[in-house]
């Protein structure tokens, strides 16, 4: 009984072990960013079977709202639980948007040391394939937006359309604005999502993109834009989906709804091999 019973420790104890070895599911990381003359802080959500599958896998990439602090990156427990209902194993990436003294750059460039558009949509990229097992591949790529991260990921696929196959805004808007959401800001045409799909339309026809888009019906700010941006689409003949939901610029309707959308996204990407 003895011998038994020490074999059932060392059998506990090595699996104990084994399991400390498992990369957790959620990670922190961070590189040295050239674009933005700092570090580029993102967070990793793994599928559950990252550390014994040997698989490769699509990456989401998920931009969230601003104005913020610098740690906002940290705070996406929704979509990482509505990632796992959708069904269809994905690495989710989840970059800094903002930083403590600067807490609304919009995710475009500004200057030196000041390039959020190429420190996430050039820069992160590389590095997350590089430090994981992810399919390579624009096809195998989508940028998801929430509020500004809404406008960071519409503006960014079409800016790199080589590098992304879908793109979601969930309640966001289409151009630069000001903290408050309500006053435009003019940053050039290549920074303006209207302005973008007008130069962009013919690359669009060749290197297609999957292009989907919700508001809610209540959202004040941002619910005519977003039924202007879908007018525009479908005078171009630009495939899309768009929707109007019940609810206004608030967590209930992006909770409600993230684990559908992101399934749409997932569904346009390829599946993991």
């Amino acid at each position: 009984m003895q011998r038994a019973g020490l074999l059932v420790l060392a059998g506990a104890l090595i699996a104990a072990v084994a399991a400390s070895a498992e990369p957790a599911r959620e990670q922190q990381e961070g590189f040295p960013s050239h674009a933005i003359g700092g570090t580029l802080h993102y967070l990793v959500y793994l599928p559950a079977d990252y550390a014994t599958s040997g698989k490769r896998y699509p990456v989401v990439y998920f931009l969230h709202g601003l104005p913020s602090s610098g740690t906002a990156y940290k705070s996406v427990g929704f979509v990482e639980q509505a990632l796992d209902r959708a069904g269809r194993p994905a690495i989710l990436v989840a970059p800094q948007g903002a930083r403590w003294n600067e807490p609304d750059p919009e995710y475009v460039d500004h200057g030196p040391g000041d390039r959020w558009e190429t420190a996430i949509a050039h820069e992160l990229p590389r590095i997350v394939d590089a430090r994981y097992r992810t399919i390579r591949s624009r096809k195998a790529r989508a940028l998801v937006g929430l509020s500004a991260g809404g406008f960071g990921a519409m503006h960014l696929a079409f800016a790199h359309l080589d590098e992304y196959s879908a793109v979601e805004s969930w309640s966001g808007y289409f151009h630069p604005t000001d903290p408050t959401g309500t006053k435009a800001i003019d940053l050039g045409p290549a920074n303006d999502v209207h302005r973008q799909l007008q130069a962009t339309r013919a690359r669009l026809r060749r290197l297609p993109l999957f292009i989907a888009f919700y508001v809610g019906d209540g959202d004040s700010r941002f619910a005519a834009e977003n039924r202007q941006l879908n007018q525009e689409l479908a005078r171009a003949w630009i495939p899309h989906i768009f929707q109007v939901y019940p609810g206004g610029h608030e967590q209930s309707l992006w909770g409600k709804y993230a684990s559908a959308w992101l399934s749409l996204a997932l569904a346009r990407l390829e599946p993991a091999r």
